[in-house]
């Protein structure tokens, strides 16, 4: 299923096409797509180059491995996300190597995870990222060391029909995707002072 977003100004077709589904094939993602997303979360720019992000996942296949994630994730996503052939942790390394703090890891971490999914959509995949998830379940069940802090779970996989969705998921999957107007997000530099560029 198609929604593109109905932009104000022109963006790459690619960012038009990026959307969060929770409808999923049970069709396996194949190794060689996952390891391109992973090459381009690599390729995310970081503050000192320092790349905080790291992954854990687990397919299907792997079933004490995808449960050990799935089992982190709140009930509300678990009611959806079983159908993802793929599920991910995003986690941020919170200190450069020379044990500093990296103030900016989190920031990173959603760069790397963004550059994941827009190669997703350009490989005909689909990811939902998820913050309905047990941190702390995670740390100790995926042996998340200190100094490190889980993100967000992704669920990745190809796109699903609706029709599998409970009526309440499924009327969210169908509704139209919607945005804060740019003038809520931009300003001069002032804080709440309309921006002259739009």
């Amino acid at each position: 299923m198609d929604k593109p977003a109905e932009t104000q100004y022109p963006i790459h077709d690619l960012l038009r096409q990026r959307w969060s589904p929770r409808a999923f094939d049970n069709r396996p993602v194949e190794p060689e797509k996952l390891r391109s997303l992973f090459e381009a979360a690599r390729w995310a720019p970081s503050s000192n180059n320092g790349q905080p992000w790291r992954f854990l996942v687990a397919t299907k296949e792997h079933t004490t491995e995808y449960e050990r994630l799935f089992n982190c994730l709140v009930e509300g996503n678990q009611k959806w996300a079983y159908r993802a052939p793929v599920l991910m942790l995003s986690v941020a390394q919170l200190q450069f190597e020379d044990g500093s703090p990296n103030a900016h890891a989190l920031h990173d971490t959603g760069m790397a995870a963004e550059n994941l999914v827009l190669q997703g959509t350009a490989l005909g995949l689909v990811a939902h990222q998820m913050a309905g998830f047990r941190s702390d379940q995670a740390r100790a069940d995926c042996h998340i060391p200190e100094g490190y802090v889980p993100v967000a779970m992704i669920a990745v996989g190809y796109p699903g029909d609706p029709a599998v969705l409970s009526d309440r998921l499924r009327a969210r999957e169908v509704q139209p995707r919607v945005r804060k107007p740019l003038t809520e997000l931009v300003y001069s530099a002032t804080w709440e002072q309309p921006s002259p560029l739009l």
